[in-house]
């Protein structure tokens, strides 16, 4: 009997370095009290940072789905020039940190013509709220893109052809075959797209600032707390983040679940 396989070291991996990362968790929850958790989640801060962090990733998380879908879907069908260059560029933001995005984003609006034409029709991007969404926006689309394009990539062509043999045009055939056969990777999507809007930092801090209750988020909460010394506040900061992204899977497992019950 071998005492070693591999096997073996593969769940035996898979759990060390489980039972780390939740112990990592479980820190934030036991390391407060919850006489400081619950002053820290009644503050007006803390609410405020709330309410902001719900609409402004609901928000950007929305436009990631509007535009990803086109484009995961241009990607995974179609053969244009430049395809490749497109992937790469579109990909580009998951492989160099948020800072730099934040930075790229920054001089886009407010040193170009872009920045210039935003201000002309009276919106302001670079310090605002309107900021926070663009950041998180940019930050989460190549994960939308990248979910859906895969998805798009796993359904059968064929499917598409016999709609289109029936009659169907290509919209017609996109609107009533793909996207029901696409529906699980649109709801990955969303959920991710989400949970990463609700988790940028360094592009909303570089772009839309680090306003005390005026362009604070979750995260820049947390920033700003650790910087004040406030652990408390910083701690609970991280807690509602994990607690909000929990439940968003949570959401998404729930409709799988529902789904594979009815036979979908």
């Amino acid at each position: 009997m071998k005492i070693f396989s591999f096997k073996f070291f593969s769940i035996f991996i898979s759990l060390l370095i489980t039972l780390l990362l939740f112990i990592t968790i479980l820190s934030l929850f036991f390391v407060p009290s919850i006489k400081d958790v619950a002053e820290a989640l009644s503050s007006d801060e803390m609410i405020y940072s709330i309410k902001l962090s719900l609409f402004t990733a609901s928000l950007a998380s929305f436009l990631v789905l509007f535009f990803s879908i086109p484009i995961a879907y241009a990607l995974s069908r179609y053969d244009f020039f430049g395809k490749s260059i497109l992937k790469t560029i579109i990909n580009l933001p998951m492989a160099f940190p948020e800072l730099v995005l934040g930075l790229a984003l920054l001089l886009l609006f407010s040193k170009t013509f872009v920045g210039t034409f935003f201000d002309e029709l009276g919106i302001q991007i670079v310090f605002s709220k309107t900021g926070i969404v663009v950041a998180q926006f940019f930050t989460a689309l190549p994960y939308g893109i990248r979910i859906l394009y895969s998805s798009f990539q796993a359904i059968d062509r064929r499917y598409e052809f016999v709609s289109r043999s029936l009659g169907y045009g290509e919209f017609e055939t996109f609107k009533n075959v793909t996207v029901p056969l696409a529906r699980n990777g649109i709801y990955a999507s969303t959920i991710i797209t989400f949970a990463r809007s609700m988790g940028a930092f360094g592009a909303v801090l570089i772009l839309a600032g680090g306003s005390y209750m005026k362009t604070e988020i979750l995260p820049i909460t947390l920033f700003l707390n650790i910087s004040y010394g406030n652990l408390g506040m910083a701690i609970t900061s991280g807690i509602v983040l994990i607690v909000i992204s929990f439940i968003a899977i949570l959401f998404f497992e729930y409709m799988e679940g529902k789904k594979n019950v009815f036979g979908d």
